[in-house]
Order: structure tokens, then C-alpha cells, then sequence
């Protein structure tokens, strides 16, 4: 099934008119798709943002955006939920529902909190389509320098928001695989692996044990504990909590592999508390992914004072 029938299949109305009108080999190239109630529709292809137009077409004039009404909206996530958004309480907490191919729905609305927690999303107001892809090869350049002989470096990845890091990630995992490493994986929203309902649709190579849906924290924990792994990867470390159990991970002698949200290894340090929490200088490599969205490397860090071993690009 391709990227377009995974997200047709999945959508209603007006909505579904729309995407039906969007060629598949232009689906693929998509990394966002946005509709707000009351204003113009986006698309996110290769960084930049283009409008989407009623007729499938993008355009970086406003003129003809497909503008979503509420009514669209409730349509979508009704059949994105098979009518029963009960079903989906738990992920819909975290503001988004992951969907077969590892998709994931972001959803805005109004929320439900009870004694300072959300409870639900109701009256939704937007949905964010982000598109998983997987780039077989993308690591091949970077991949020598997170690895010395039979040994891997622990590697912090570092980018803004939606500029590669996962991508990258997901391919230094079905490298390393291949190459004989037990990796095993925390991937507590399905985007590393793009699991759904426990069946991985992104390839991690033959080598890789994945926890899906597990928290950060908990999931590390574990796959330390059962899976005697060579490797752990994580996405998106940012919690105390999730730092510790890096810490707890490094002690047993076992190679990290993490990306961050930063502007760089040294923005992303101090922003996570990673700098003071005593785990920063176990960290062998850091990779910052270029801020323009472009997919290429800026640099590969090899210690704190910013000496740099190489620069390729990953795409």
C-alpha cells in the first residue's frame, strides 16, 4: 500500500476529495500535511511549506487554499477513529493517534483536565499529517565516524523539529543491524520503527528488538534488563527521568544512540540538562543536522570544545 492509499484510507468528506486529487509520487515527497478550521491548508515538502489548494495542487499563493471547515475536521478524526475517539482516549492525552505506516495525527482542540492532567481532546480545531518515510542509505556518510572497529560511539543527534533527525536515526539503527549489532529500540510513538499495532512497517534491519508505545524511561530500562543489547536507541530525549536512565545505560557499558530537539550540541546540552547531569561527557559524538531543513549534516562534534571530525550530507 502507498503513502497516499495509508492516509486515504484513513480520512473522510472534503478532506479525503482533496488528498484524492494529490498524485502518490508527490505524497511521497510530503513530510506534513495541516488543516485548521477557518484557515488555509499547508503542506511541508523537502522544508518548505507550500499552500494546498482545493484542487490537490500546492502553491506558495494563498489564492484557492482549501480552507477545512469544522465540520471536515470531525469528519476526519471520526473515521480516522472508527467512530469511536473512546477507543484512542490514551493516545489522543498526547495529542496525536499513530496509524497504520507509522503516520502520526497530530490533533489541536480543546482539552479536558482533571487535577492538572489532560483527560481528552474534544472540539478539535486542527490536524497536523505527519508522514513517516524511511531514506535506506542516508547514514552510509555519517556512519563511520559513530564507529571505531567492533565499537559504537555514544551519539546525541541535534536538530530543530522536522529536519531529519528521526530519519537519520532510523538508518544508523538498520545499519548498525546489519553489521551485527543487537540494537534495541524505545520507541514510545511508533515513528522510529512506524509500528502499528505491533507490526513494524519501517525497516530497522534484522538485529533490531523494538518496544513500542512503552514511555522513554520505562522502555530503556527494559531493554537494558532483557534484550543484552549492544545498542539502545531513543528519539527525542528530553525528561529528567529519560536522562537518568541514559546514565543508568552508559554505566553497564552499553553504547547510546539519542537525538534532541537544539539549534546545536551545545543549545540541546544545556536546554535538556544534560550538561549537568554528569552523562554529558560520555557522549562521544554529536551530529547537528543543518537548521534549513534540508536533511544535509552541519557537523560531527567529537567533544564539548566543538572540535569537528567531518561534515557530509545525508540525503
Amino acid at each position: 500500500m502507498s503513502i497516499k492509499d495509508e492516509i486515504i484510507f484513513l480520512s473522510g468528506g472534503r478532506i479525503r476529495d482533496v488528498l484524492d486529487c494529490i498524485s502518490a509520487s508527490e505524497f511521497e515527497e510530503f513530510e506534513e500535511i495541516r488543516f485548521r478550521v477557518g484557515k488555509p491548508s499547508f503542506v511541508k515538502k523537502r522544508g518548505n511549506e507550500y499552500f494546498l489548494l482545493s484542487s490537490g495542487a500546492i502553491s506558495l499563493h494563498q489564492d484557492s487554499a482549501f480552507v477545512a471547515e469544522a465540520g471536515d475536521i470531525k469528519t476526519f478524526i471520526n473515521i480516522l477513529s472508527g467512530y469511536s475517539l473512546y477507543a484512542f482516549e490514551e493516545e489522543l492525552k498526547n495529542g496525536y493517534i499513530t496509524v497504520e505506516g507509522g503516520h502520526r495525527i497530530g490533533v489541536s482542540g480543546k482539552t479536558v483536565v482533571e487535577n492538572g492532567n489532560v483527560m481528552s481532546l474534544n472540539s478539535f480545531s486542527g490536524i497536523n499529517i505527519r508522514i513517516s518515510h524511511e531514506i535506506k542509505g542516508c547514514a552510509e556518510n555519517v556512519l563511520p565516524y559513530i564507529t571505531e572497529g567492533q565499537g559504537v560511539f555514544n551519539t546525541l543527534i541535534v536538530s530543530p523539529p522536522g529536519v531529519g533527525k528521526t530519519t537519520l536515526l532510523r538508518d544508523i539503527i538498520r545499519l548498525l543491524s546489519i553489521k551485527g549489532k543487537n540494537v534495541s529500540v524505545a520507541d514510545e510513538r511508533g515513528e522510529i520503527a512506524g509500528s502499528w499495532q505491533g507490526k513494524a512497517y519501517n525497516d530497522l534491519g534484522p538485529r533490531a528488538d523494538i518496544l513500542d508505545c512503552c514511555p522513554k524511561k520505562e522502555g530503556m530500562l527494559m531493554l537494558l534488563r532483557s534484550m543484552s543489547p549492544d545498542v539502545i536507541a531513543v528519539d527525542e530525549l528530553g525528561s529528567d527521568e529519560e536522562i537518568k536512565a541514559v546514565e543508568t545505560i552508559l554505566s553497564g557499558g552499553v553504547s547510546v544512540i539519542c537525538t534532541v530537539h537544539g539549534n546545536s550540541a551545545e543549545d540541546a546540552l544545556k536546554r535538556t540538562g544534560i550538561s549537568k547531569s554528569g552523562c554529558a561527557e560520555s557522549f562521544d559524538r554529536f551530529i547537528e543536522l543543518c537548521r534549513k531543513g534540508n536533511g544535509k549534516i552541519e557537523a560531527v562534534i567529537r567533544d564539548l570544545h566543538g572540535n569537528t571530525v567531518g561534515k557530509e550530507a545525508i540525503r
